[in-house]
């Protein structure tokens, strides 16, 4: 792709990810950045939605703040499966040419984005916890160039923060997590321009055949959704201890979660898991008990609205970001606390 060619691809796309024909939050929340994107770039926001008889999900998506929805309809797109997706996402790309493409970092997207990068031959920023338009000198550049995709993300294990840019192939494309960006406000009743596209697809050998889908049965409340977490991290010390933790959440309406430490140890499962490797979280109320604050789990909660934090080390880093510390024994500041809320509460 040559420099002069990068005129020609315009507007912020985002892939609508969709599972048994129901949208997943991460698609609002990527409509949601693109709508900021697109405005500084003075373009449109386009929703890619694949799958088969979704047509009826476009008006949800108009009114999280797509302008336009490409459809991609066809059975063999029924349940996701990379060949048939990556073709309808690589196609679609090839044929409307977007400046930027952004991907939901599920499990769904860490599959598809990769292939599809490497078919439009593009780079791709995994992981961004910041997107923003810029500008930025290429090697070789004499100006700046203006209107590019700065792509943030944690790097080297998450010790530093690495800014990408892509100047010179398009589509910029970028992958985020759930529950980094926020999605804005439903307007019901908009509208979006539909444009159906199907590039046909060819069953072959990379096709695979689904025999069963077997779906797990949980009780457990999805973290992400919880206005108060109790996380505890390696110092609440056993997963016996954690009873504290679930008994103060229990006073105050809470979740209990957890840093990558406790999931390491087999204490708590991995979908309670908050941080880099884990869950991106942005509750009204987040309690850090006993977790030290290193930068991967501070990425996953961070943009919490009030952090409170409780650990007998007065250094640790997680003090730097809390609202409220208290320094001393979790083991006799929690159950004191939690008596107190529930006195206070009765």
């Amino acid at each position: 792709m040559n420099k002069m060619g990068l005129e020609q691809y315009k507007g912020v796309y985002v892939f609508a990810q969709q599972v048994d024909n129901e949208l997943s939050g991460i698609a609002f929340e990527l409509l949601g950045k693109a709508n900021e994107l697109a405005k500084d770039l003075n373009t449109e926001v386009t929703a890619v939605l694949v799958g088969y008889e979704v047509a009826s999900l476009a008006d949800e998506l108009a009114a999280y703040g797509a302008d336009k929805v490409i459809i991609v309809d066809d059975p063999e797109l029924k349940e996701y499966r990379t060949e048939p997706y990556a073709h309808a996402l690589a196609s679609v790309i090839n044929e409307y040419k977007p400046d930027i493409m952004l991907v939901g970092a599920t499990a769904i997207g860490r599959d598809l984005a990769p292939r599809v990068s490497a078919r439009v031959a593009t780079g791709l920023t995994a992981d961004c916890t910041v997107l923003e338009i810029g500008e930025f000198k290429a090697r070789g550049d004499k100006e700046p160039r203006q209107g590019q995709l700065l792509m943030t993300r944690p790097a080297f294990g998450g010790n530093t923060i690495a800014t990408i840019a892509c100047p010179n192939h398009r589509p910029q494309m970028a992958t985020v997590r759930p529950g980094v960006m926020q999605a804005q406000e439903k307007v019901e009743g908009a509208k979006a321009e539909i444009i159906n596209y199907n590039p046909g697809f060819t069953p072959n050998n990379k096709y695979v055949e689904i025999l069963d889908i077997v779906k797990e049965v949980t009780d457990v409340v999805d973290i992400m959704d919880a206005n108060i977490l109790v996380s505890g991290g390696r110092g609440v010390g056993s997963a016996e201890n954690f009873k504290i933790l679930q008994d103060l959440a229990d006073v105050i309406g809470g979740v209990v979660s957890c840093s990558r430490a406790v999931v390491d140890n087999g204490w708590l499962p991995k979908d309670l898991q908050v941080g880099q490797t884990g869950k991106t979280v942005r509750p009204n109320v987040y309690f850090a008990i006993g977790i030290s604050g290193a930068i991967q789990h501070a990425a996953g909660m961070e943009e919490s609205d009030i952090i409170i934090a409780i650990n007998k080390d007065e250094t640790a880093p997680i003090f730097d970001i809390a609202d409220y510390g208290i320094v001393g024994d979790l083991n006799k500041i929690v159950p004191a606390l939690t008596e107190a809320l529930k006195a206070e509460l009765a």
